[in-house]
């Protein structure tokens, strides 16, 4: 809605109403801290207004050719993703409570519901979290609400974007959060060390496919070992590689969640994002969230509400399963409209695309003399680790003034990783580009 100021005349009249003058609203406000005079320039026109932000927006890096992921990735997005997600009727912040009036909102959350579970391969998906380490952390207390016990496992080749959430979150929460060292000579979970540590006191053992060093691992031995001691198994996992790859659903899962950013979302400068959730059905009451189901009024109709809403905030307050008491609406829609579009196939095909380029990115730039592979032997989807023959970091700054935002410098998360370069390739990225960035790397070295 356009904003209209109130005219002088208009505030003159507010305030003989109420019987105050303009300066008696900020008598509150202790006088030292109140600023005499604010050195802003005069307003502009509309005209000097956009000519003011394009040149903002122009110092923007959006014109890098960018090879960077760890959980977030330069996808194509469809014009028809944004162009379904952005019709009025989808297009509000309005909470569905009132079923009668909201079947279709309630409906595309539904669907949304629905596409997370054929994805994961889980049975109960709820409306959606903020983002990817918002849903682990949740995935953990609702491991926690299961298992009434109160130690978590975190494998360090977890996110450690997500790791740091989930410190932040767990802090003060009287929660044994343990996290277990990587494997640095071959990128996996340290599995000895995590049979080790599972116990009768551990509630939830979390782990992430592909992980972040891009590793691809079979985690269906990990689901049998934390099944063993009555631990729950959590999966974090990228959307996209689900096009190919063994489903956490399969691999024996209890809980599994991702970032959606890449379903028809931009990076966009960290968000907004969506965090999905999936779950065994058994453990659906202790689901935090929005949980849309499908039912059929008195005559018969199918219709769609707001089920088991006993579990939330407006109504069980402090003891509803999560203090979230809202969900990612409109991303949800953009990833359902973005799966949807694809299809089956064409999730399946956008998959191998991105593993195929990845590997001839992985071959082109092993070309470039000194440049290694960390992990030779291991299975990767669109992201791998290049070792360099100096600093990462001094090479990504490098690479930027090519016009390159190469990838991850691993040092800034990872001990004894100087040299480790994180790559991902999307199906956005050309055969030029690869090449050209080989070149740049090269000439930067």
């Amino acid at each position: 809605m356009p904003f209209i100021a109130n005219t002088d005349e208009q505030r003159r009249q507010m305030l003989a109403e109420i019987g105050l003058t303009a300066d008696d609203l900020f008598a509150p406000i202790p006088s030292e801290l109140r600023c005499d005079e604010l050195n802003l320039p005069s307003g502009m026109s509309e005209q000097k207004t956009r000519e003011h932000m394009a040149k903002l927006s122009g110092r923007n890096a959006s014109h890098l050719v960018s090879f960077l992921g760890g959980g977030f990735y330069d996808h194509f997005i469809p014009a028809a993703v944004e162009a379904i997600a952005s019709r009025s009727e989808f297009y509000t912040a309005y909470t569905p409570y009132q079923p009668e009036i909201s079947q279709g909102t309630l409906q595309a959350i539904y669907e949304y519901q629905s596409a997370v579970c054929r994805l994961t391969d889980m049975e109960v998906a709820n409306a959606s979290l903020y983002d990817g380490g918002t849903a682990i952390y949740e995935a953990i207390m609702m491991a926690l609400r299961v298992t009434g016990r109160q130690r978590v496992i975190v494998d360090e080749s977890v996110n450690p974007i997500y790791r740091k959430m989930i410190r932040s979150y767990t802090r003060n929460l009287g929660i044994e959060l343990l996290e277990t060292p990587v494997r640095l000579a071959v990128g996996k979970p340290d599995r000895e060390r995590i049979a080790a540590e599972l116990d009768e006191r551990t509630a939830a053992l979390v782990v992430q496919n592909p992980n972040f060093f891009g590793v691809i691992d079979d985690v269906s031995d990990l689901a049998a070992a934390a099944h063993a001691r009555g631990a729950l198994l959590l999966v974090s996992c990228y959307p996209v590689s689900l096009g190919l790859l063994k489903t956490p659903g399969a691999m024996g899962a209890d809980i599994v969640t991702g970032e959606g950013q890449s379903l028809g979302m931009g990076v966009s400068f960290g968000g907004p994002y969506l965090g999905f959730m999936a779950a065994r059905m058994e453990h659906v009451r202790k689901m935090p969230g929005r949980l849309v189901g499908r039912t059929a009024d008195h005559q018969g109709r199918q219709g769609f509400v707001l089920t088991l809403q006993a579990r939330e905030q407006h109504i069980r307050r402090e003891k509803a399963t999560s203090n979230i008491c809202t969900n990612e609406g409109l991303c949800a829609l953009t990833a359902l409209a973005h799966l949807c579009l694809l299809g089956k196939e064409g999730l399946r095909e956008l998959a191998q695309c991105c593993a195929d380029k990845a590997y001839y990115a992985q071959q082109r730039l092993l070309f470039v003399p000194g440049v290694t592979l960390r992990y030779p032997k291991q299975w990767y989807f669109n992201e791998f680790i290049l070792e360099l023959p100096e600093r990462a970091e001094a090479v990504i700054r490098r690479l930027l003034e090519r016009g390159f935002a190469a990838g991850f410098p691993l040092s800034r998360y990872y001990e004894g990783m100087d040299r480790s370069l994180l790559v991902a390739v999307t199906e956005k990225r050309t055969k030029e580009e690869i090449d050209l960035l080989a070149h740049a790397l090269e000439a930067s070295l």
